[in-house]
């Protein structure tokens, strides 16, 4: 097994950077991916209408069908209702497209509408769901536990990859600490440590790191400076009327002016 308990996960295994393809988009190695989209797919016109305004600054088109929330009496999204509209969306737009899968019995469903499949910080060591997301071919996008150290985060990447499945693009969410200021605290020494462990891209999502709009630029920037493959940032063009998690969300001409930020500091860190 090596120096590490994971072994698929690693540079050991691995010594060079993965790329993994999504559609017609490549993560990793040095291609740096924008995903962008409401929280909640709420119906086809929001979610197109979204998607049109993000175009061109976002490379995968995101929204939620299945929606795990903390209190069962918030809203749990459109099922196969919501994933029809995503597909549409992204075809019409010419976008690949990402949402979550949440229980072993969606998988195949899911997996038949989008281009990636996300497994969110809830179910980071739902190992059954794991293994049958290792199972089936779409790339995966792993998000990293609530209170999950980065060794588990690259063993569950692990339980994905020895089911078969390689494609697998970790994501840095944010970790519960005492702070409670925002909802989570954006663990920025995760990217370096695992770009040093592991040969997984790994993409930073500010929005629910942060859960205030306004924090959500500086924690992009920070991210995109200590090395991140890309940003996964919620846009809605009417927060204050999302069905989910409208506090956090970007309007798309707030959207628009952070790519275009974050792409300066790339230049510039490229140029040096």
């Amino acid at each position: 097994m090596g120096v590490y308990p994971f072994k698929f996960a690693s540079r050991e295994f691995h010594p060079a950077d993965s790329v993994i393809q999504v559609g017609s988009v490549r993560i990793g190695g040095g291609h740096r991916v924008f995903i962008a989209g409401p929280c909640s797919v709420e119906s086809l016109e929001q979610i197109e209408r979204i998607g049109r305004a993000v175009q061109g600054s976002a490379h995968i088109l995101r929204g939620g069908a299945y929606k795990p929330r903390t209190s069962p009496y918030s809203f749990q999204g459109l099922a196969e209702e919501g994933l029809e509209m995503l597909q549409r969306a992204g075809r019409a737009l010419g976008m690949p497209t990402v949402t979550e899968v949440v229980s072993t019995e969606d998988v195949d469903l899911v997996a038949s509408y989008v281009d990636m499949l996300q497994i969110g910080a809830r179910n980071m060591q739902n190992f059954a769901l794991l293994r049958k997301v290792g199972a089936q071919s779409k790339p995966v996008l792993l998000k990293r536990g609530m209170a999950a150290t980065v060794e588990e985060l690259l063993l569950s990447a692990e339980y994905i990859m020895a089911e078969g499945n390689s494609q697998v693009v970790l994501c840095e969410r944010g970790i519960r600490t005492f702070e409670s200021y925002t909802r989570n605290t954006l663990d920025i020494s995760a990217i370096p440590v695992i770009h040093k462990l592991s040969h997984l891209p790994v993409i930073v999502d500010p929005s629910h790191a942060s859960g205030q709009w306004n924090l959500v630029e500086p924690l992009a920037l920070a991210a995109m400076a200590c090395g991140a493959d890309g940003l996964m940032i919620e846009v809605h063009d009417e927060p204050d009327r999302a069905w989910s998690d409208g506090e956090q969300s970007l309007k798309p001409e707030r959207y628009q002016e952070l790519i275009c930020s974050v792409r300066r500091l790339v230049n510039s860190m490229e140029e040096e």
